[in-house]
């Protein structure tokens, strides 16, 4: 098992949530609240009001997420849900646990981006119905109001 860190869609009560409980998709256990030990760039963009995390350490803030331990094949099927290694890009980085231990997780990060994200809100913490106004748009939901 290996240890992931969530800070968007993924995370409890967020959309894709449903993906990690998915027992086809692997196996995912709750570890812990967590946050990550650098700062980030979490941002939220695109007609689909999507979290990125940005690979651009030290500009941001701390990112408040979730850790769980996956097998290998949830790892493969998040590794094909976020388009890894050809649209995020899965890393190592520590994250901090309410204990004050420091881990390394997987994260997956945005490493190309328009310079244009950096101008945009930075978030410490992503929940699609949160005061932003900028909820979550799956494609089916997407193509309903086109």
């Amino acid at each position: 098992m290996e240890p992931v860190f969530v800070y968007g869609t993924l995370k409890q009560n967020q959309p894709n949530y449903y993906h990690l409980n998915d027992t086809k998709n692997g196996c995912a256990v709750f570890r812990s609240a967590a946050v990550t030990v650098n700062k980030y760039p979490l941002v939220i963009s695109t007609k689909y009001n999507i979290p990125f995390l940005l690979q651009n350490e030290g500009t941001g803030h701390e990112i408040r997420g979730e850790i769980y331990d996956i097998d290998t094949k949830m790892m493969e099927y998040l590794d094909d849900f976020e388009n890894h290694p050809n649209f995020y890009k899965r890393q190592k980085a520590p994250v901090k646990l309410p204990n004050a231990d420091i881990i390394d997780c997987w994260i997956y990060f945005l490493p190309n981006y328009p310079a244009s994200f950096l101008d945009l809100q930075y978030f410490d913490n992503y929940n699609s119905s949160g005061e932003h106004g900028l909820p979550y748009v799956t494609s089916e939901e997407l193509h309903l109001l086109e």
